[in-house]
């Protein structure tokens, strides 16, 4: 594989990890002890870091890219394998 088709999914992993790092130890402005702000949703929360979500960020999308990148090489999961409903079968008989 090119090394900028790799890059390119990197890129996907990674934006694609946000969404599943974004909910991890988020404390609420009540839920921290502090005041609220004149307008702030009560479920806003209460600090936002943007350097260690970054860094969980990476850290997941590269474990997750390091398992694609080893699937494509060794072939543990193919698409013949999850294909649940026989395509094959169907298409060979035509």
């Amino acid at each position: 594989m090119k090394w900028t088709s790799l890059l390119a999914i990197y890129i996907l992993f990674w934006a694609f990890s946000v969404f599943l790092v974004l909910p991890w130890g988020v404390r609420t402005t009540h839920e921290a002890g502090g005041d609220f702000v004149a307008g702030q949703a009560e479920s806003a929360p209460h600090e936002f870091r943007l350097g260690r979500l970054a860094l969980r960020v990476t850290i997941v999308a590269s474990v997750l890219f390091g398992l694609f990148v080893a699937n494509y090489e060794f072939g543990w999961v193919t698409p013949q394998m999850l294909d649940l409903f026989n395509r094959d079968q169907v298409y060979n008989q035509m």
